[in-house]
């Protein structure tokens, strides 16, 4: 049910409060949705194994690992047939040092979020990374001075 109709109030409910902090006890989620504990933990295991839920992580702070700098790399290539797409997406995954990257329609083709510890780490990046991804024609980029809201935060 990709569309998300199957889902009520209190399935959503759960969601919120996951995507919130995903460490809480089925106890404390079951109390804030107001469901007792046995059918909340039934809903969230449901949620899980539908794929509404993909999985938990921690947040990590990017100061604290020397990972402040961020960039966002406009890219254009030189042909967007599906094989070059399929040539740059699979080496857009393999490369550690890209974030994020959004396939965009619009007046260039990708847009990557490259992480790093400063302008110097995000030069080497530019050169040693994304210079070498297939079909590159030309970047262009956008540093950021600060994140004013950062979900992944």
């Amino acid at each position: 049910m990709p569309d998300g109709a199957a889902l009520d109030l209190f399935d959503r409910k759960i969601l919120a409060v996951l995507s919130r902090d995903g460490r809480l006890p089925i106890t404390e989620i079951a109390r804030e949705v107001g469901l007792s504990k046995s059918p909340t933990q039934a809903r969230v295991r449901r949620l899980e194994r539908e794929g509404y839920i993909l999985g938990y992580r921690a947040l990590l702070d990017p100061a604290k690992l020397d990972r402040e700098h961020v960039a966002f790399v406009e890219v254009r290539l030189t042909d967007t047939r599906e094989a070059a797409l399929s040539a740059f997406n699979a080496a857009v995954r393999a490369a550690p040092e890209i974030e994020q990257c959004h396939l965009i329609a619009g007046q260039f083709d990708y847009l990557l979020k490259i992480r790093c510890r400063d302008m110097r780490a995000y030069r080497d990046v530019l050169a040693e990374v994304v210079s070498n991804l297939p079909y590159l024609s030309s970047t262009s980029t956008h540093v950021s001075m600060q994140a004013v809201k950062d979900a992944a935060l």
